[in-house]
């Protein structure tokens, strides 16, 4: 099982904002450009959330994953239900699963079930220049989530938007997992619980995801502009790292 980070590992988002990943390349990249895109991919990603994922509505109840309200969802048909009048507040959980389902729904189905034509052209126009400025970052980093076994994504951000990245980045079936407020080490022992008796190697970018590998024991790659980046991380790599633990 393979857990990884999502910001500034699989995507790339607040380095292309802040011009860090520009910057990494003394002057060789574009800075406005790489502001350029980051700014679009924001938009995006909002644009998503709101129109689709109720964000407006539940921003302020982020749940560690999709499943979390489970035990409040009594599997309702949810084909006709209106979401605009069903009066939600944060006190009715049950309204905050039918969300929550409704979206795991969506994101299921997958981005071209979700936009029409002209903005799923939109996203992917924007996917491929990403890709071409930063040197194929996210097609590598695509290419080897299918390669790999089993993929969980672990991320700081909060849940709803991660999702949205997920289809915008073109991370298909991935489960997500928000350490928000649970903290990535509660994640890691609950993936560890989801998928026992396999080997597990964490990828990431930071210090929290670093220490929670620590303490389970986990081989741990970190993903910086150099050495291990996209491209240039492959499997058998992964696997070197796996085997020095294992």
């Amino acid at each position: 099982v393979y857990i990884w980070d999502m910001d500034e590992t699989l995507i790339l988002l607040k380095s292309l904002l802040d011009g860090s990943y520009a910057g990494a390349f003394d002057g060789l990249k574009d800075h406005e450009k790489s502001t350029e895109i980051g700014k679009r991919w924001e938009n995006l990603i909002l644009e998503l959330c709101d129109e689709h994922f109720f964000y407006e509505e539940i921003e302020n109840y982020n749940e560690p994953y999709l499943n979390a309200l489970n035990e409040y969802d009594d599997g309702r048909d949810l084909t006709s239900y209106d979401f605009e009048a069903d009066c939600f507040d944060d006190a009715n959980k049950k309204k905050l699963a039918y969300r929550h389902r409704a979206i795991g729904e969506k994101y299921a189905k997958g981005l071209e079930k979700v936009l029409d034509g002209h903005m799923v052209k939109v996203c992917n126009d924007q996917y491929s220049l990403t890709d071409k400025y930063t040197d194929g970052w996210l097609s590598s980093a695509h290419k080897l989530l299918e390669e790999s076994s089993i993929n969980c994504i672990v991320t700081s951000g909060s849940l709803i938007p991660s999702l949205a990245k997920c289809l915008l980045y073109h991370l298909d079936d991935v489960v997500v997992y928000s350490s928000w407020e649970v903290g990535k080490l509660q994640c890691f022992k609950w993936i560890k619980e989801r998928f026992p008796n396999v080997r597990f190697c964490a990828i990431g970018d930071g210090h929290e995801e670093c220490s929670a590998a620590q303490v389970m024991k986990w081989p741990f790659i970190k993903i910086e502009f150099r050495p291990h980046r996209f491209p240039g991380l492959d499997l058998p790599t992964v696997q070197t790292y796996m085997d020095v633990i294992y």
